[in-house]
């Protein structure tokens, strides 16, 4: 039985990151090494920073990236694409050239028999009324057109120099930590459509850049608790769920692993990288 990835956030390209061909080589080799061992990866979204498509055009660069998930796709590997709020603008270059199986939207799956819900994350739980208003207008058809009247070269400045303002006001251009249970938009959204949902095993994200794991249980009435003492190994309790946020592949280069029994979140290491 072959394994499953899922990783998300590598916003290739980004303006705000100094170390983009040394973050896509290890992308790239991370892939390479998995592509024998897969039976499918699920890109969970942000995988560039901004990414636009237009009828003939498409962002220059990611030759590395792109091949690598054509390499996979013709060796029969699944790779599943999920947009992000920086890679909305997707009109089937992807699908088309890479052979990715495309998702807009949250995904329920089942996979070596567990039931999965997998999504970016965007959206999902957060009240933010301004970030609300933005997600509509990205989605929506209108504006998408509107911004593809724009000639590319315009286009992607105006993206890419969003993007990069949308790092760089954080600090350290990074996702502020973990805020607790009781705080955490997406741990808040799971519990909820938990409630209604309660056969699902696994939910996992991207989108929040930090690194998650807990067990959520599907009895409301008692208490979460994080991976760790009890859960050893990937161990997953009758009548429980497990909840997975996957870090990123700027700083992190984490992700998550099923083989049909055990889901683990790793860490890719590897020897010293050459720019």
């Amino acid at each position: 039985m072959k394994n499953v990835y899922f990783l998300a956030d590598a916003h290739l390209g980004s303006l705000a990151i100094e170390h983009q061909r040394m973050q896509e080589r290890r992308l790239v080799r991370f892939l390479d090494s998995i592509k024998t061992k897969a039976a499918a990866v699920y890109l969970l979204g942000d995988m560039f920073d901004f990414w636009d498509e237009y009828r003939h055009v498409v962002p220059k660069g990611y030759t590395r990236f792109l091949g690598k998930l054509s390499e996979l796709t013709d060796m029969g590997v699944e790779v599943h694409y999920f947009t992000g709020n920086h890679d909305i603008w997707t009109y089937g270059y992807l699908e088309e050239e890479c052979g990715v199986i495309l998702h807009r939207q949250p995904l329920t799956t089942d996979i070596y028999g567990q039931v999965f819900y997998l999504a970016h994350g965007d959206g999902l739980g957060d009240p933010d009324r301004k970030f609300k208003f933005l997600r509509w207008m990205f989605h929506n058809r209108t504006c998408q057109r509107l911004l593809n009247f724009v000639h590319p070269w315009w286009g992607m400045q105006l993206g890419r120099h969003w993007a990069k303002h949308s790092r760089l006001k954080r600090a350290d251009g990074k996702e502020p930590p973990y805020m607790g249970e009781d705080r955490e938009h997406l741990v808040l959204y799971t519990k909820e459509y938990l409630q209604t949902h309660p056969n699902i095993d696994f939910f996992i994200y991207g989108h929040r850049h930090i690194e998650l794991d807990l067990m959520l249980s599907k009895d409301l009435g008692k208490e979460t608790s994080p991976i760790g003492g009890g859960f050893e190994g990937g161990y997953r309790e009758k009548g429980r769920a497990r909840m997975l946020i996957l870090g990123d592949w700027i700083w992190q280069f984490t992700y998550a692993v099923f083989d049909g029994e055990h889901m683990l979140l790793e860490e890719y290491v590897e020897g010293e990288s050459q720019p």
